[in-house]
């Protein structure tokens, strides 16, 4: 390699760089949109989307500012307790006491999280990820206490197995899960270097000029180091061809490469040196110019790079020697790129011959031979050649020798005094000035396969410089040398002597070999040359994809596998009933943390829907705002090009991914599911459990609900930007839209898009005449669902002809939520596991009458119109979106929501009053209850009027 430290500050060495106000869009501009027909308007908007957009950003740096301002004080004062802490031995006593304090004030002793965030929590991960998932994470946070079941005894199977082992088993049936071949082929191309950048003349030659050969063949390119292990794995999720230069085969290299296989995109290996082959590397006797310890760290380096090699099964090799060499290792498809000229090199070149001027043809005093050392690897190769050179300098005393890097001389050049030059390696430019003032520029090699599989780089760079050189004869000396024409080969001592006098004798003959050098490597190893001749035929030109149908890109923080929650049983059945309507669908969502593998996107296929998965941190701030996971949704979204962006429950996800759509001119629409968007209380549910009945935020009303938040404004300004661009708002209901009018959002882009749901396979299963009317409450042991009220209501009721049905979602974890074991009640009450929602009828047969006592205003009732759709009556709070399929006295009952208990007892007397009646009940109104297939839709007329509206605007083509 070359004796130079390159310095480079390429863009291609950070991700897919954008200007975030440059609002190019993602797609290419068409004849008609060209600025010349962009009327003022048209300029006049983007010119305030990018102010906006700069308050955006303002306002997301003030509130990760105040994160940061938080995270350190919080360490600060941290680091102080601790400290007391550790140093106090009635600390230590009281151990048992404080923990009992803390949960009697309902806070966890080590973390003072409230217990009920605890149990929101756990419920969570119980639902998604089954009870072993929880076991999984509190031993995780626990490692130091016993490994208990749930189930109060000693698990048989102990928690580290089920961490490393199932864990893993259950994320590579869905997330590892192999992806089939070509599902790349709709994605925009983009090729990946992976690659290890710390030597960087290696660098050069091997990755930004392979850089710049891929770019001007129309790729789009982007390099990654590959010990950054979470943006290369994040990186290849988006990519549709990979090489890995260089990178080892140690258990993060193959990580990587297991990974590039798992998506199919059948990874290159490529090098410019014999460092895979432990058999050839021990021949070189260079190996033995380093310590014990370097030679030894070398030679265990060759197995992992032979294992990265062999993992790839594809690989590109510098020259033809090189490429044998890997067949030889195992390896059958290999291609040859040789190492050749660049824009920057071609640039410094024809400068620096422009500031020389035209070489006299004439005797000179002084004759500089050129050597670059780049490595103390090359003293043995300098050996072949020393005593000719030695020689030749004796003979004719106008030689001068300057060395250029880590080179030991052979003590016989001693003699030479100041006729020899040793410098420092440096910065290429500095090296190739250098080599412009030399004469002649030698290579000399020692014979064997090692050095036959190296590259002709000396030769290039001394060439382009009409520099004649002498070479040793490896391969690729002698595949472009012909000596006495355009260089010379020097086999021997004596070859050397003669090749370095016949230069340094005739003036014009070293000009006439440097310029025919010069022609001769223009025509084989610039870039346009390289670039079709050797590149385009082992890579391709890329290929960009025609695209047949509308594209929707569906984003929620949870998805199938993990389906939690009422919004994420939308953005699946709607996602679903897109691809039925001839759409295709990809889905941007966050996954769990997995065992053995760093915090990165992965990509994985779900019911014929290709879906990239963030994991996402428990920390208000990020969950608020992340632009590292904005960044994998702006790959996402340049790699799959959308022509609409569907904005389902984002919360964890961060708002930023919607400024990304704003930033490329991608139209989108939001679902409002719940509050999030205006409150920082997702649901409007104060502290005390209590709804909060604001109508409009008023922001120091809510700093006195949240105490010692400091981000609020900054946080409305943010979600303002967000819904002001928005193409449509969708409600699931008419009063949760009038919540946003009432706050502001543009009431011209609000629709109501009522949320379907599954409806009932067979009858209802009716009650027995004379059998005890039969109740039902699904919402768990939350005041905000209203749990405390069922209690009270039913205590105090003298009857005893009733029964009633619990759900408790943490029974399958093996504890209960809810105990009913001292309530004060007649009636008999039955608690249930949780049910999935192709089990809804067995529920829903067991009762009468659905209790639906929520105490805040939802967005909609999941639950209620699945009781209404069953002829099962249903008693709730009104008003809220849980109410207006409800028509009082018709098919339920309405209870003020004003957290008493007396409405919901007055109602379940009054039906246990008429009991008969209800026998036989059928709800009226439930052919006007909506459906997966209307709110389907409804929403495929939308997502076509947006997008026909966006062509119509911008007259551009995605």
């Amino acid at each position: 390699m070359d004796s130079f430290e390159e310095e480079r500050h390429d863009s291609g060495m950070t991700d897919i760089t954008h200007d975030p106000l440059s609002l190019q869009g993602v797609r290419e501009k068409s004849p008609e949109g060209e600025a010349s027909a962009i009327d003022t308007a048209r300029l006049q908007k983007q010119l305030q989307l990018a102010e906006d957009l700069v308050v955006g950003y303002r306002a997301s740096a003030r509130l990760h500012s105040l994160r940061s301002d938080g995270m350190f004080s919080a360490l600060a004062s941290e680091r102080h307790y601790r400290n007391l802490e550790r140093t106090s031995l009635s600390w230590k006593v009281t151990i048992p006491l404080r923990a009992v304090r803390s949960l009697a004030a309902g806070r966890m002793p080590s973390s003072g999280r409230p217990v009920k965030e605890v149990v929101q929590r756990v419920r969570e991960i119980a639902r998604t990820e089954g009870w072993r998932g929880v076991a999984e994470r509190l031993h995780a946070r626990l490692p130091e206490m016993p490994r208990v079941g749930f189930f109060g005894r000693r698990s048989e199977r102990s928690l580290s197995k089920i961490t490393e082992k199932e864990s893993r088993k259950r994320a590579e049936e869905v997330y590892l899960h192999p992806l089939p071949d070509r599902v790349t082929d709709d994605f925009q191309p983009l090729f990946l270097i992976i690659a290890e950048l710390s030597i960087p003349q290696c660098a050069k030659y091997r990755v930004w000029q392979r850089q710049e050969e891929l770019e001007s063949l129309g790729w789009r390119v982007v390099v990654v180091e590959w010990y950054d292990i979470a943006r290369a794995l994040s990186l290849l999720q988006v990519c549709t061809r990979v090489v890995f230069y260089r990178v080892p085969g140690n258990k993060d290299g193959l990580l990587l490469i297991e990974e590039a296989h798992r998506l199919s995109l059948s990874p290159w290996w490529e090098v410019d040196d014999l460092i895979f082959d432990p058999e050839s590397y021990e021949k070189n006797t260079n190996l033995k110019t380093l310590s014990a310890s370097e030679r030894r760290n070398v030679l265990e380096g060759v197995v992992y790079y032979r294992k990265a090699l062999l993992a790839c099964g594809r690989a590109i090799a510098s020259t033809r020697g090189l490429a044998d060499a890997m067949r030889q290792a195992g390896v059958s498809d290999v291609s040859v790129i040789e190492n050749a000229l660049d824009g920057e090199t071609l640039t410094e070149a024809t400068a620096l011959q422009a500031q020389a001027g035209q070489k006299k043809a004439e005797a000179q005093s002084s004759i500089l031979v050129f050597y670059g050392s780049g490595t103390k690897t090359h003293d043995m190769d300098f050996r072949v050649a020393a005593s000719g050179i030695l020689a030749a300098m004796q003979t004719d005393p106008r030689l001068r020798l300057q060395i250029v890097g880590d080179l030991t001389l052979p003590s016989e050049f001693e003699a030479l005094g100041d006729r020899v030059e040793k410098l420092q390696g440096r910065s290429y430019p500095a090296y190739l000035q250098r080599l412009a003032q030399a004469d002649i520029a030698i290579a000399p090699l020692e014979p064997g396969l090692f050095n036959d599989a190296k590259s002709n780089i000396k030769y290039l760079e001394a060439a382009v410089l009409a520099i004649p050189s002498v070479c040793s004869p490896a391969q690729a000396f002698t595949d472009v040398i012909q000596t006495g024409e355009n260089g010379y080969l020097a086999a021997s001592p004596e070859d050397w002597k003669t090749a370095l006098l016949a230069l340094a004798d005739d003036a014009a003959q070293r000009q006439a070999i440097g310029e025919k050098a010069h022609t001769d490597i223009l025509a084989r190893y610039s870039p346009q040359a390289v670039a079709q001749q050797q590149v385009l035929p082992v890579f391709g030109s890329p290929v960009q994809p025609v695209y047949t149908k509308p594209r929707v890109m569906v984003v929620n923080v949870f998805f199938a596998p993990r389906s939690f929650g009422g919004a994420t049983l939308v953005a699946e059945e709607m996602a679903k009933a897109m691809q039925q309507r001839g759409m295709d669908v990809a889905v941007m969502t966050s996954r769990p943390s997995l065992a053995g593998l760093p915090n990165s996107a992965l990509r994985y296929q779900v019911q014929g829907m290709q879906a990239l998965s963030v994991p996402v941190e428990e920390d208000p701030i990020s969950g608020l705002d992340n632009p590292a996971i904005a960044e994998v949704f702006r790959s996402w979204v340049k790699a799959w090009q959308p022509d609409i962006v569907h904005f389902h429950a984002t919360q964890g996800l961060g708002a930023s991914v919607v400024r990304v759509c704003q930033e490329l001119g991608v139209p989108y629409v939001v679902t409002l599911h719940d509050a999030w968007w205006l409150c920082e209380r997702q649901f409007m549910v104060q502290k005390n459990g209590r709804y909060c009945f604001q109508k409009t935020i008023d922001l120091r009303v809510c700093e006195a609900c949240v105490p010692g938040v400091r981000h609020l404004t900054e946080r409305a300004l943010m979600m303002q930007e967000c819904l002001k661009y928005a193409a449509r708002l969708l409600s699931p209901s008419l009063s949760h839209l009038e919540l946003y009018a009432a706050n502001g959002v543009p009431p011209d882009r609000l629709v109501v898009n009522r949320n379907g749901f599954v409806w009932p396979k067979r009858p209802h299963l009716k009650r027995k005449p004379g059998a005890p009317l039969r109740f039902g409450y699904v919402g768990g042991n939350e005041a905000v669902k209203g749990f405390p009220l069922i209690r009270e209501a039913f205590e105090s009721l003298e009857r005893t002809d009733w029964e009633l049905v619990l759900v408790d979602n943490t029974l399958k974890l093996g504890f209960k939520s809810i105990d009913t074991s001292l309530w004060r009640i007649g009636g008999k009450v039955d608690v249930i596991p949780s049910y999935p929602s192709d089990e809804s009828d067995d529920f829903f047969d067991r009762i009468d009458v659905l209790l639906f006592p929520s105490q805040w205003k939802e967005s909609f009732g999941l639950t209620v119109r699945e009781a209404l759709a069953r002829d099962v009556w249903v008693v709730t709070t009104s008003p809220g979106g849980q109410s207006e399929d409800v028509v009082d006295g018709v098919n339920g009952t309405f209870i003020e929501l004003d957290g008493r208990p007396e409405g919901l007892k007055h109602a379940i007397s009054t039906l246990l009053e008429k009991a008969a009646t209800l026998e036989n009940y059928e709800n009226p109104l439930k052919s006007a209850l909506p459906t997966y297939e209307a709110q389907a839709d409804q929403l495929h007329s939308l997502y076509q009027a947006v997008i026909s509206e966006e062509k119509a605007e911008t007259k551009r083509l995605f």
